[in-house]
């Protein structure tokens, strides 16, 4: 099961308790899932979606907020997936327009009706938690966060897709809109800023389950720019070490290490003695002990003397 469909079957089960965000949640579902038919005087509603749990929560909320007659009806894809797919749908009935007028859908005199959010039914902090819950079962998916961050919201309306960027803004979420062939996205890509919409939405385990993974990530990550580190330091380490055995080497094949100051040819003894350990171990096995700038000098005074004699050619 995906991070994205046990994100939604939490969030399923999370009911406001007031009737004001009960309302803007069922808002959201029927904007996203909803769709209108009218036959004769009278109208029906259905609310279509592929998550059982979120149909439940759909008859629930219709159940207790208009006690209007109900159905619910499972089908089955015949393509792709081939999964379930949920109805439910209130037929034609009176009442079924007082559903639209609350939901900020219909202003019960024109036959226009609107996808756009009423500003009423969102004024309240609470009521836009509840809408932006509805609107991520409705069309809202997330990234597994062991993939990539990524949480976005669809709506085949731009001046919808706005009203929810909107509302994620005064929730002090930084959401961007985009075109995806006809579908507009509102996303989020910021670890923190979905970490934020999850607790906003109530998608408390989720949002627990998401934190012990970026950790994870966190800490691996961290890890690994630490082994590079150290993996690069040993290279350059074992390098340099390579590079000053050559050059003493040549020294003494060329003119001997008698022929060099007491201390380079004490460095250069014990650099061929102890190929493998750092200058600073190399420092405190002389005597007086010198510090790692002082073996490092040395080190470049013998390879300056290795290099005049390669340009000058080994002598007869």
């Amino acid at each position: 099961m995906s991070f994205s469909v046990v994100t939604k079957n939490e969030l399923a089960r999370v009911m406001g308790t007031r009737r004001c965000c009960q309302l803007a949640e069922l808002a959201a579902l029927v904007k996203m899932d909803g769709t209108i038919q009218i036959t004769g005087q009278k109208m029906a509603l259905s609310i279509v979606t592929e998550n059982a749990a979120v149909a439940r929560k759909v008859f629930k909320l219709i159940k207790k907020l208009f006690g209007l007659q109900t159905e619910v009806m499972v089908r089955r894809k015949m393509r792709l997936k081939k999964n379930n797919v949920y109805l439910v749908r209130i037929p034609p009935q009176w009442g079924v327009e007082n559903i639209l007028i609350k939901l900020g859908m219909w202003d019960g005199k024109s036959a226009m009706y609107t996808t756009r959010v009423r500003s009423g039914l969102v004024a309240k902090e609470c009521c836009r938690r509840a809408y932006l819950r509805g609107v991520f079962l409705g069309g809202g998916s997330i990234s597994n966060p062991e993939d990539t961050y990524h949480l976005e919201i669809i709506s085949n309306d731009e001046g919808h897709a706005q009203d929810i960027r909107n509302i994620m803004k005064k929730l002090n979420l930084k959401a961007k809109v985009s075109l995806r062939k006809n579908w507009y996205v509102v996303y989020l890509k910021e670890s923190d800023q979905i970490v934020e919409c999850l607790n906003n939405m109530g998608a408390h385990t989720a949002l627990l389950n998401f934190e012990n993974v970026r950790i994870y990530k966190g800490m691996r990550n961290q890890v690994n720019r630490l082994v590079n580190c150290e993996t690069a330091n040993l290279n350059k380490t074992v390098n340099a070490a390579v590079r000053q055995l050559e050059n003493i080497q040549l020294i003494i094949r060329t003119m001997g290490l008698h022929k060099l100051p007491q201390g380079l040819r004490e460095t250069a003894e014990l650099r061929l003695n102890n190929p493998d350990i750092s200058l600073k171990e190399l420092g405190e096995m002389m005597e007086p002990p010198v510090g790692k700038s002082g073996v490092n000098h040395r080190m470049r005074k013998l390879e300056q003397i290795a290099n005049q004699i390669r340009k000058r050619g080994r002598p007869d």
